[in-house]
């Protein structure tokens, strides 16, 4: 049967029983999976657990990382429905593990998603993992990976910072954290979602920068792992709700950090934490 997932902002259905993983198809193996395109019968597409020979980095220990990578992909998208970053599907993640970038499926929700659904694509957009077609803002997750050193992204449509994103073309420095983002947040002009327009736009708000604001839209941070993109992502809805909340007040202006002050707190920050 033919699902239809109503709360995907592209429309794009899928196929198959919700939570269980598509039907393999293919008519050069007995069995029906394609199989001549690796000696074992798995193209990686419809291998049993989705990874096949051919797409594994390192063999073995390739098919491990793409797993445990998928899982923490998994969870982290999970994480952003659970603390109101998204509605239904509304928001993508993705973490890049070798050549491989493994995303969020389009329309699917994500806590129906299981180790069988793994998603992946090439650096060039082409499918290597799954049968599940990949989210519809993959070109923005491949631009940033292009552009940048990031090992992972997030997009959400966090509320606050999509209502900033309408009214300002920068976050004002309401707070010292804009130093951990690279400096005040800008905001990329709007161009509708999934195309090679709103990828420019963004890569030129995150210049220098590993988060922005999405006009009209939402957020994208990438950082060297899923925690460090989402915990970014996380500290700028974070510091729009406090601009919001200190804007809202009748008759007073919110006291803002000049830049030599976030300068500082940059210097601060390098420091901060364990080190070694």
């Amino acid at each position: 049967m033919t699902e239809r997932h109503q709360d995907a902002p592209d429309g794009h259905e899928r196929t198959g029983t919700p939570g269980e993983p598509d039907e393999p198809r293919g008519s050069d193996a007995p069995d029906g999976t394609g199989g001549k395109d690796t000696p074992d019968g798995t193209d990686g597409r419809h291998a049993p657990d989705g990874i096949g020979r051919k797409h594994a980095p390192d063999g073995a220990g390739g098919r491990d990382a793409l797993r445990r990578a998928w899982g923490e992909l998994v969870a982290t998208a999970r994480r952003t429905v659970a603390d109101g970053l998204v509605v239904g599907t509304s928001g993508n993640v993705s973490v890049r593990v070798g050549d491989t970038v493994l995303v969020t499926p389009t329309g699917v929700p994500y806590d129906r998603l299981t180790h069988d659904d793994i998603t992946g694509v090439d650096l060039d957009g082409r499918q290597v993992l799954g049968s599940l077609r990949p989210t519809s803002e993959l070109p923005l997750h491949l631009a940033v990976y292009r552009a940048t050193e990031a090992r992972a992204v997030v997009h959400t449509h966090a509320p606050h910072a999509t209502a900033v994103s309408l009214l300002v073309p920068e976050l004002p420095l309401v707070h010292y954290m804009a130093a951990a983002l690279g400096g005040p947040v800008r905001v990329a002009p709007y161009a509708a979602y999934g195309t090679p327009e709103l990828a420019e736009h963004t890569l030129r708000a995150l210049s220098g920068r590993s988060a922005c604001l999405l006009r009209n839209h939402g957020t994208i941070a990438h950082g060297a792992s899923l925690d460090q993109a989402y915990d970014r992502t996380a500290q700028l809805e974070w510091m729009c709700r406090v601009w919001l909340l200190s804007s809202s007040v009748p008759g007073l202006t919110p006291a803002l950090l000049s830049p030599a002050q976030l300068e500082e707190a940059g210097e601060r920050l390098r420091g901060y934490g364990q080190q070694g």
